[in-house]
């Protein structure tokens, strides 16, 4: 039997190593792998998940602008080339096509939605804007004060943004689609990315965010636990 393929929606459960295993029983292929689909709301979630890593990267570089210290400008460019591909033109575009539709053809969460896309628009001003600045070079304290203002900007608006949608939005579309249509998005989902990003997608992403994280000194997660 050939192997399963690992993407973004398969994880993979290995088989205990004593005892009767799943494998034997027949719950499991013979290899001792089984996919486990990731839901369209996982999906979504687990985008905002690295969205919300950046944000503490935009964070970081506004920290050190106010307190006069350098840091990397590519640091800015490639968080900001994330955010313009990823972000915007992937994950929000999912929403945009696939979500906000559904909900306004059932008036659910309207006002919410109209919102939502309001400041999509105004995110990708924003990035624009970014990076517009770091690719002039960030050679005046003007510029760099324009820069931490507009990533201040970026990160109080996404960050409450994200917010609503994984605690209101993303849980009332199982009141608005069936099963079946739920379980179509992801195939939607999944299709999209492939397209745009080939296989690794999500994964691919992960390490781009960790490269930066390491490079400003942030990626060490047990920093930031009180003393």
């Amino acid at each position: 039997m050939a192997d399963y393929e690992m993407d973004r929606r398969s994880l993979l459960r290995l088989a205990p190593a004593a005892g009767l295993t799943l494998v034997a029983s027949g719950l499991l292929p013979a290899q001792g792998k089984q996919e486990i689909e990731v839901t369209p709301a996982e999906d979504l979630m687990r985008e905002h998940g690295l969205l919300k890593r950046i944000l503490l990267i935009y964070e970081e570089i506004s920290r050190r602008i106010a307190a006069k210290k350098d840091f990397p400008i590519a640091s800015v460019t490639d968080s900001a080339k994330i955010i313009r591909s990823f972000i915007e033109e992937y994950h929000e575009k999912l929403e945009e096509d696939y979500l906000f539709p559904r909900f306004r053809k059932h008036r659910v969460l309207v006002d919410l939605v109209d919102t939502l896309q309001q400041q999509h628009e105004a995110g990708r001003r924003v990035t624009e804007h970014i990076l517009a600045l770091s690719a002039a070079g960030l050679k005046s304290a003007t510029d760099k004060s324009k820069l931490s203002s507009a990533l201040s900007d970026f990160v109080r608006m996404y960050a409450p943004h994200e917010a609503r949608e994984d605690t209101v939005l993303f849980p009332a579309l199982h009141q608005i689609v069936s099963p079946h249509e739920y379980g179509a998005l992801g195939e939607d989902f999944e299709r999209k990315e492939h397209q745009l990003f080939g296989k690794e997608g999500f994964e691919g992403m992960v390490p781009r965010v960790a490269a930066i994280e390491k490079e400003l000194g942030i990626y060490d997660l047990a920093q930031f636990t009180p003393k």
